[in-house]
């Protein structure tokens, strides 16, 4: 299932304060990530979720510093993934070591991938945060993963930042943090909540311009009106 190109491009535009609400009238109280933030303060994500679920490491079994590409769930992930997906990393919220590096953001990123989000750590995180390349993290150390992370699957439903993500399920980021939307309702949320920015950008013009928050956040019966008029004229104005 995916999302139309209207609705695609409108997630690109919107906020994600403005999707936890539409997504709360909706009955989903979960969806933003705790602790998870962008590389770089100026980032914007759209994609689609590809999973990769990460157990605690055991000694006889990790430890390693050289990876096997072929049979390493991790570096099958990496070779695996596909444009406009995003790369979602079950961590289990620990920062003890690295969960992923510079180079292999760097082959995803090559790979046409939408981003990466994990709820651990990232080592080389100067280098990431020059890559164009969307990047979300709980925090940054500079020890390989396998000390304290095993990569066990992919591709399967997972928590991040104490949120469940089921592949394919619409991730958007923003410089406030990761939002989940089931992709199921992702259709429905998009052109609700561009809307929703739009009313809101308006609102919050009026409130600067000295407005009582009375009648304007939340908007009254009379303020809708006076918005769709303007709305329609600013309308007519790009009419040629």
């Amino acid at each position: 299932m995916k999302l139309s190109a209207e609705a695609f491009d409108k997630l690109q535009k919107v906020s994600t304060a403005s999707l936890t609400s539409e997504l709360l009238k909706l009955g989903f109280r979960n969806t933003f990530m705790r602790g998870v933030h962008p590389v770089r303060s100026a980032s914007r994500l759209v994609g689609y979720a590809f999973t990769l679920r990460y157990i605690p490491a055991r000694d006889d079994l990790d430890l390693e510093v050289e990876y096997d590409n072929w049979k390493n769930p991790q570096r099958v992930a990496v070779e695996t993934i596909g444009p406009d997906e995003v790369l979602v990393i079950d961590a289990r919220g620990d920062v003890s070591a690295a969960s992923f590096g510079h180079i292999l953001c760097t082959r995803l990123q090559y790979k046409g991938v939408a981003g990466l989000v994990t709820d651990g750590a990232l080592r080389d995180t100067p280098s990431i945060r020059e890559l164009d390349f969307p990047t979300y993290a709980r925090g940054a150390h500079a020890t390989t993963s396998s000390v304290v992370h095993h990569p066990v699957d992919f591709q399967v439903p997972i928590g991040c930042g104490g949120v469940m993500v089921q592949p394919g399920d619409v991730i958007v980021g923003d410089s406030e943090g990761i939002v989940v939307i089931p992709i199921h309702v992702a259709e429905e949320v998009a052109h609700k909540t561009y809307e929703r920015d739009a009313l809101e950008t308006w609102l919050q013009h009026k409130v600067a311009q000295g407005a009582s928050i009375r009648g304007t956040y939340p908007p009254d019966e009379s303020t809708l009106i006076e918005y769709q008029q303007w709305r329609k004229s600013q309308e007519q104005v790009k009419t040629p």
